[in-house]
């Protein structure tokens, strides 16, 4: 199934988003400007170029791309990063550098991370004395073994 989703080119230097590979879920956004992250810890709020109107009844999550996680140590800050149906404001990615001694030099027209948008259910709380049983109870973190 195919969902239409709107977008505003707020850069038209840039490409608007899109799968690297057909059948990828995510699709691929740009860096609309050059930053510099700083080693240990350097972050900045990128802007991709682009605004969406994301359909009721979904989300898009802005997620980090692999191969800068490994070959740089730069990820997604904040990942995934909620985009509301309701946001209509260009998508700007928190981008942060792990690595302990390189800064990272982010280029204007790089991949910079991935939105993966994802039908979402709509809920409502229900205020109850007790919740209801269930085999793991409330055994949290570390409960499942290493």
């Amino acid at each position: 199934m195919e969902l239409k989703i709107q977008v505003v080119q707020l850069d038209s230097d840039l490409p608007l988003p899109k799968p690297a590979q057909q059948g990828d879920a995510g699709v691929d956004l740009y860096a609309s400007e050059n930053v510099t992250l700083d080693p240990g810890g350097g972050r900045a709020l990128v802007p991709t170029g682009v605004a969406v109107a994301i359909p009721q009844g979904y989300a898009g999550f802005v997620q980090p791309r692999s191969g800068l996680a490994l070959r740089h140590g730069v990820t997604c800050l904040n990942s995934p990063g909620l985009i509301d149906s309701g946001y209509r404001g260009e998508l700007k990615v928190v981008l942060v550098n792990t690595d302990p001694k390189q800064a990272f030099e982010v280029r204007r027209g790089e991949r910079i991370a991935q939105l993966v948008v994802q039908k979402v259910a709509v809920v409502a709380f229900e205020k109850v004395e007790q919740l209801p049983d269930s085999e793991r109870g409330q055994r949290g973190f570390g409960s499942t073994g290493r």
